[in-house]
């Protein structure tokens, strides 16, 4: 079937946790469906200073006020009640203003099976994009529950997840760990599993050179992502410490990109060590400063633990630092050794002294910092890109809805890529100055 020359196939995207485009992995997403000829609605909550509406690259969104702070069981299930009814009030906004053939809903939470299937009477098909593993997620925070309400809370959760799986047409998993568990756990067929992984749009996402007066009297470490409590924040802080009052280095500084629900504990964690002179926390942050602060740092960190949950998630932040050929250490997590390959520097979960060696390592090696940036440019670009992801993307909606005709810049100061010698220039420029011999 295709709709070339009738109205275009429209997708609502529901999305709970971030807003859109903030969440980047919806909003390539939906990109890749406007540029594939299909029309997309999104229904997200907003983040500070956000319109209730708006059009973004042929992209409407539509945004709620998002619900208070959640704080236990009680907390979290008058978030997901709140954000349910406003889900379902703005999709009958969408709907009115021009019929939708689809729902993508993003998880967490599972919750959202029970609007598709109030859609489904109007034919509406249903395809469920697992970023998390709710359980799991419990497991990681909160360990095995010993006590009746931890185990009601458990088994909650699993019921959602089932009944997510019982509702969807189609099943996009972010790796292959999450397909297995689709097939294993959700019953499906290999067939109606995609894997699509939040590879980044290396043609965007890619180093910058940076003003000739930028301060280059330090190495800057790296974190960008969530601050929840299965993220592992706090370890950043405990390896700047380590470096800086342990080992005493004084070249060494540490920009923190994001927010959750950590973020106000990490600032005060930052004070009470006596860091707040090399740790800076940016908040909120967009592409332009975040191309800035990766252009400029010299180590990425992943510091999150081995956990039930993380052991088997991708890390956005390890590939989004991979496209900007940053040398990264980590906590050995099999799906990032999936993702990084050789170019990460691995040590054992929770060790912190170990962590602080290999950054330590990288940061005394220049040689090895060059070729481990190369190599993590080289695979995220030709391995990890986000253009084979989408055609798979696009591809499931093909198949669910019909083909489409494909409709057919701001030029920025990219690093030269190609050129061996400039990418080695570029890395070594990260950091300190060597004093001239």
């Amino acid at each position: 079937m295709s709709h070339a020359s009738g109205p275009r196939p429209h997708v609502l995207v529901i999305v709970q946790n971030l807003p859109v485009p903030l969440d980047r992995r919806v909003w390539l997403e939906c990109r890749a469906l406007i540029a594939a000829g299909f029309d997309v609605s999104v229904i997200c909550p907003k983040g500070p200073g956000d319109p209730s509406s708006e059009t973004l690259d042929g992209v409407r969104i539509h945004k709620y006020r998002p619900a208070p702070q959640a704080s236990g069981a009680l907390g979290y299930l008058v978030e997901f009640v709140y954000s349910w009814l406003r889900t379902a009030r703005l999709s009958l906004k969408v709907w009115r203003e021009r019929p939708f053939q689809a729902i993508q809903a993003c998880n967490p939470p599972d919750t959202y099976w029970a609007l598709a299937r109030l859609w489904r009477r109007r034919g509406v098909t249903f395809v469920f994009d697992q970023h998390d593993l709710n359980p799991e997620l419990f497991l990681s925070r909160f360990g095995e529950p010993t006590s009746l309400m931890g185990r009601l809370q458990l088994g909650f959760l699993r019921w959602l997840e089932r009944r997510t799986y019982a509702t969807a047409t189609h099943v996009i998993s972010t790796n292959e760990s999450y397909q297995r568990i689709a097939i294993e756990r959700g019953g499906f067929d290999p067939a109606d599993v995609t894997v699509v992984r939040s590879g980044p749009d290396t043609s965007t996402m890619r180093p910058i050179h940076l003003p000739e007066d930028a301060d280059r009297t330090r190495h800057t470490l790296a974190y960008l992502g969530i601050m929840g409590p299965q993220d592992g924040v706090e370890t950043v802080l405990d390896v700047m410490d380590e470096l800086v009052h342990r080992r005493g280095r004084t070249d060494v500084d540490a920009v923190l990109m994001g927010f959750g629900d950590c973020y106000e504990d990490l600032r005060r964690r930052s004070t009470e060590l006596g860091l707040d002179d090399v740790v800076t926390f940016t908040g909120r942050v967009g592409p332009p400063e975040i191309a800035r602060h990766l252009s400029a740092a010299s180590v990425g960190l992943c510091p999150d633990l081995k956990t039930p949950l993380n052991d088997v998630s991708t890390m956005n932040k390890t590939m989004e630092y991979m496209a900007y050929a940053l040398p990264t250490v980590s906590f050995d997590l099999v799906e990032t050794r999936v993702s990084a390959g050789e170019t990460c520097l691995f040590v054992e979960s929770g060790d912190v002294r170990a962590f602080a060696d290999a950054v330590e390592r990288l940061l005394d090696d220049p040689e090895l910092r060059v070729r481990l940036a190369r190599e993590a440019r080289d695979r995220v670009s030709t391995h990890l890109d986000w253009k084979p992801q989408s055609e798979a993307y696009v591809g499931v909606w093909e198949s669910l809805l019909g083909s489409t005709d494909h409709a057919g810049p701001v030029r920025t100061n990219y690093v030269d890529l190609v050129t061996r010698e400039e990418l080695e220039r570029f890395v070594l420029s990260r950091g300190p100055i060597p004093p001239a011999s």
